[in-house]
């Protein structure tokens, strides 16, 4: 049997035969559409001849060498969030969020990340989703840039796969020691504490999330996190019971107006819920704009982030 039948049989034993077939297929037969499928009607990011259009708009407008500049611009973003259901041993715990990263997108991109990252301490790394720049075709560049960025994050590293993002991307991720949360859990312990982390797949173009999945091994009335990459499933989030959901996905609409007024979230949820910490009942939400861009590589009034989620297991002063 060669090597890409047994990475199917892993991921089917994982995943559910139905739910392998239902990604596969739906990565074969919508790949590039531009309109229909998935959470919102309009696809931005598959409208090749739009992304074209725009790039020859911004440099006839002197606009374009500006917000390339802008896009590298990283930033170090410090949230802290306080958990009713936190154990005191995790009281200060954080988290290190990278989303949207785009990985093969410039081949200068790397490299600045890691410069940043030199600048950060955290304990656990999450990272939601889109490791590729486009939503179809070859993944190998964006799982070679991730192999350069892997050496320079520290501790346990947990994932999940966004909708520029093919689930055969899986194995490769995997293989840097980094772990994909599948509609999965695991449970971090500290001093003999537990916090329960979760990750659903794409819930936004591919809608393969199973929450009754993710949280099949959390117990009840005990602190839980969700990794999803876009923020529209908060409804399902919060009355699955977890306290704290982290999202990416909408880039804060990477081109806004000043005071940071997104054009477009591509999400189909109140728009306070595409940027920046939020909350829906008890439940708490933080919405990167991303690390990385897309469509055009630039970004106005939206510069990029990285993101300290420190926890906190009493109100924050």
């Amino acid at each position: 049997m060669d090597r890409e039948s047994i990475e199917y049989q892993q991921l089917e034993q994982r995943l559910g035969r139905v739910h392998l077939q239902q990604r596969l297929g739906i990565e074969a037969e919508h790949a590039t559409q531009i309109f229909g499928r998935g959470r919102t009607f309009f696809h931005i990011e598959n409208w090749r001849s739009m992304h074209s259009l725009l790039r020859l708009a911004l440099r006839m407008t002197g606009l374009y060498r500006r917000g390339l500049r802008n896009a590298a611009d990283l930033r170090i973003r410090h949230h802290e969030v306080a958990l009713a259901r936190l154990p005191a041993a995790f009281d200060g715990f954080t988290l290190l969020h990278l989303s949207d990263l785009h990985l093969d997108a410039d081949p200068a991109y790397p490299a600045a990340l890691i410069q940043r990252l030199q600048e950060v301490n955290y304990d656990v790394c999450v990272m939601t989703g889109d490791f590729r720049a486009k939503t179809y075709g070859p993944y190998e560049a964006a799982i070679a840039a991730l192999a350069q960025v892997r050496p320079h994050l520290h501790g346990p590293i947990y994932a999940i796969l966004g909708n520029h993002d093919s689930i055969r991307m899986a194995s490769g991720i995997e293989q840097l020691d980094i772990t994909l949360l599948l509609n999965e859990s695991v449970a971090l312990e500290r001093d003999g504490a537990t916090l329960h982390l979760a990750g659903i797949d794409d819930p936004h173009y591919y809608q393969v999330d199973n929450f009754h999945k993710a949280a099949a091994h959390i117990p009840q009335h005990v602190a839980a996190i969700l990794l999803a990459h876009s923020p529209e499933p908060y409804r399902l989030a919060a009355h699955a019971g977890f306290d704290l959901m982290l999202s990416g996905h909408t880039h804060g609409g990477q081109v806004c107006l000043p005071g940071g007024i997104a054009l477009m979230t591509n999400a189909d949820c109140p728009r306070h819920f595409c940027k920046g910490p939020w909350r829906y009942h008890t439940m708490q939400g933080y919405t990167s704009v991303g690390s990385g861009s897309s469509v055009v590589g630039v970004r106005f009034n939206c510069p990029p982030e990285m993101t300290l989620h420190r926890l906190r297991a009493r109100p924050a002063q």
